[in-house]
C-alpha cells in the first residue's frame, strides 16, 4: 500500500494525466490538430494509472473512467473515481433500497431482482421484442436475461461464468433464428434461449477491433438468416450475416449443462467500412428506409446516414456533424428522429 507522502504524489501524477488527456480529446473533439506526439489512448492510459496505482487497482474502474473523459471531456471527474468510488448528494431512494441487487424498480416501488446479476453490475442495453412479448435485457458484466411481460424472468444466462473480463456493449433479437445476440469488446454472442434442458450458447471470436454496439438488420425475405449491424472503437461500422445453419447445436441426451461452441469469425460473411474517427458507440438500423445510421463522438462525422448497400462499398453516405458546444450523443439522437420521421 501506498504511504500517504506518496499517495499524494500518486495523486498528482494521475491529475497531470487526467489534464493531458482531457486537452487531447478536446482538440481532436474541436478538429485541432495535436502536436504532442505521445497521444494518449485507452493502452496507454491504462499502462499509466496502473504505474501510479499499483496493480490493485481495477480494471473495469480504469475503464470507466478513460471512457467518461473521452466521450466528455468537459464531465466533473473526482480522482476517486478510478477506485470506484463516486462522491454525490445522496438520494431518497437510495435509502430504500435493500442489500438484494436490483434490476429495475416498476412504478408501484416494487423490487425485481434476480440472484444470478452481481453487485457492481450495471444494465447496459434494453430491447423489448413486442411480437414475443417479453424484453431483453444485458448486464455489463455478462448476464443475459428475458423476463415476459410479469416482468419476471423466465430465462437467464451468465455468460461471464464461461468469459475473462470483457464487458457487454449491448444485445437485440434474431428474429429469423429466434435467437439472442449480444457483443462483449472481444467477442460475438449467439445464445439460443430456446433449447430444452440447456441453455446452448455461441461465441463468436476473435474480433479485430472491441465492438461498442449491435443492432438487428430486419430483411422479411431472408428467412433462414439474419443480418447484424456492428459498431467499434476504430470507428467501423460492420455488416456481418448469420446464417441458421451455423447454429445447428447437437442435443445430448440427458445432459443439462449448458452448451458453448467457439466459432471462428473469419468463416462469416461480413464487410466493414470506416465511417468515423472516433468509436461508433451507437448503430441503427431503419427498415423503412433499408438505410442505417450510426452514431460517434467524432466532430467531423457525428452521425452518419446511408443506404445498407454502402457498407460494402466507397460510395459516398450523408455525414453530419455536432455544433461547437453540443453533446455529440444528443445531437445524433435528435437526427435519428428527424431521420425516421422522413
Amino acid at each position: 500500500a501506498l504511504e500517504v507522502p506518496e499517495f499524494k504524489n500518486a495523486l498528482k501524477q494521475f491529475q497531470e494525466l487526467v489534464e493531458k488527456t482531457v486537452t487531447q480529446k478536446t482538440k481532436k473533439i474541436l478538429g485541432l490538430s495535436i502536436e504532442d506526439e505521445d497521444e494518449i489512448d485507452y493502452d496507454k492510459f491504462y499502462t499509466t494509472t496502473k504505474t501510479i496505482f499499483g496493480p490493485e487497482i481495477k480494471d473495469y474502474n480504469i475503464k470507466t473512467f478513460f471512457r467518461k473523459i473521452s466521450s466528455n471531456p468537459h464531465a466533473r471527474t473526482e480522482w476517486c473515481e478510478i477506485f470506484g468510488c463516486f462522491i454525490g448528494e445522496s438520494h431518497t431512494i437510495s435509502s430504500q433500497l435493500k442489500e438484494e441487487n436490483m434490476i429495475f424498480l416498476v412504478s408501484e416501488k416494487q423490487q425485481v431482482t434476480h440472484a444470478v446479476v452481481k453487485r457492481q453490475d450495471a444494465i447496459k442495453s434494453i430491447v423489448k421484442v413486442p411480437h414475443l412479448d417479453f424484453t431483453i435485457i444485458c448486464s455489463q458484466k455478462g448476464v443475459l436475461t428475458i423476463f415476459n411481460n410479469q416482468r419476471k424472468s423466465f430465462f437467464s444466462y451468465p455468460f461471464y461464468f464461461h468469459q475473462d473480463t470483457a464487458w457487454v456493449n449491448g444485445c437485440d433479437f434474431l428474429p429469423q433464428l429466434k435467437c439472442v445476440v449480444a457483443v462483449t469488446e472481444r467477442t460475438i454472442i449467439v445464445w439460443d434461449y430456446k433449447s430444452k434442458g440447456s441453455q446452448n450458447c455461441f461465441i463468436i471470436k476473435p474480433m479485430e477491433n472491441a465492438l461498442l454496439s449491435v443492432c438487428t438488420v430486419t430483411m422479411p425475405d431472408h428467412l433462414a438468416k439474419d443480418n447484424i449491424l456492428m459498431g467499434d472503437d476504430k470507428g467501423y461500422v460492420h455488416l456481418l450475416t448469420l446464417t441458421r445453419d451455423r447454429f445447428a447445436l447437437k442435443q445430448c441426451k440427458g445432459k443439462k449443462e449448458s452448451q458453448l461452441q467457439v466459432l471462428d469469425s473469419k468463416t462469416f460473411n461480413s464487410v466493414k467500412r470506416k465511417l468515423h474517427d472516433d468509436w461508433a458507440v451507437k448503430v441503427k438500423y431503419f427498415s423503412e428506409l433499408n438505410c442505417f445510421g450510426s452514431c460517434s463522438s467524432d466532430s467531423i462525422r457525428s452521425f452518419v446516414f446511408g443506404d445498407i448497400k454502402r457498407l460494402g462499398d466507397n460510395l459516398p453516405v450523408k455525414e453530419f456533424s455536432v455544433p461547437r458546444g453540443v453533446n455529440a450523443f444528443t445531437y445524433c439522437a435528435k437526427a435519428q428522429v428527424i431521420v425516421t420521421g422522413g
